[in-house]
């Protein structure tokens, strides 16, 4: 959704002016209250007080990114989480490590445009097909039938607007699922060979390296870490070649974010089809109960009064 995006990139904003005053020579601690003096959000003013009763700033992130404060924030900030965390450990610069996620960060919210852009026109039909039944029973009605009575006040009325109200809600709770679906299942892609990349930019070995990106994506909750065997692939050319490692990881981690909106998009270009079955499943059947069989049922009994 809009809102997704629009909070993802809040905490790129918020990720970016610490980096700044961190590599102005600000330390974290001080950089998170004067955040907070000035702008402060919920999560920056959970961080800071955590901070300010001893705890360390990874935990103090992670923290409030599982509170309620941080809402529709909380990937966002357990990736920065995580981020802070390997950056700390393996003794890499952490404004430049700052600066990289919050970049990430923005991709990731233009990711969330572009699905929501792709979706708006699947979204508006699931909306449409939905409130159909409805249309058909006030049609009936607009043309002098009394169908609402016939669906409260008859047997047969009764069966069809409990059929159909079961038909409707099941076909809201289908496309709901279709749309939920399409949109993209990774909370941070590419974040594994990001943050592989920031250990060995620290000086660590590629063990050491591996093993905090793992564990910082673990125990953040960050979902399925990236493929191993295609990380494996590019710090294999690294060696061969001879290359920083770290440099090549992180062209490899924006490579996986494209692919990932590359996924999601083809995903939401096949919803319009996909919608077609709860369409012809549930929503038409639901349409004739509600619609159309109270108007027949209406103008049934009505001939049969005037020809008696």
């Amino acid at each position: 959704m809009a809102d997704d995006a629009r909070a993802v990139e809040a905490v790129a904003s918020v990720v970016q002016r610490l980096a700044v005053m961190l590599g102005a020579g600000v330390a974290p601690a001080n950089a998170w209250r004067y955040l907070r003096d000035v702008d402060g959000s919920p999560v920056v003013d959970a961080v800071t007080a955590s901070i300010a009763a001893g705890a360390s700033i990874p935990a103090a992130i992670a923290a409030a990114a599982t509170g309620p404060s941080a809402d529709r924030t909380g990937s966002a900030w357990r990736a920065v989480a995580a981020a802070w965390f390997v950056a700390s450990e393996s003794g890499a610069p952490l404004a430049a490590t700052l600066r990289q996620i919050a970049d990430s960060l923005r991709q990731l919210g233009r990711l969330h445009r572009d699905v929501d852009a792709a979706l708006a026109g699947p979204r508006s039909t699931a909306r449409f097909v939905g409130v159909m039944p409805l249309l058909g029973l006030v049609f009936g009605a607009l043309l002098g039938f009394d169908t609402i009575g016939v669906l409260f006040g008859t047997t047969a009325g009764l069966v069809c607007l409990v059929v159909g109200a079961v038909l409707s809600v099941a076909a809201a709770r289908w496309t709901s699922r279709l749309v939920a679906r399409a949109r993209p299942p990774e909370s941070s892609p590419g974040l594994t060979a990001q943050l592989v990349a920031v250990a060995l930019a620290g000086g660590g070995s590629l063990l050491r390296a591996r093993e905090l990106a793992t564990e910082a994506h673990r125990a953040n909750a960050l979902g399925e870490p990236d493929d191993s065997d295609r990380i494996d692939r590019v710090l294999e050319l690294s060696r061969v070649a001879g290359v920083p490692a770290a440099e090549l990881l992180q062209s490899e981690a924006l490579q996986i974010r494209r692919e990932a909106t590359s996924r999601a998009q083809a995903k939401a270009a096949t919803l319009s089809t996909t919608l077609m079955i709860p369409l012809g499943v549930c929503v038409l059947p639901a349409f004739m109960l509600l619609g159309v069989a109270p108007l027949m049922i209406a103008v049934f009994s009505s001939t049969m009064v005037e020809l008696s």
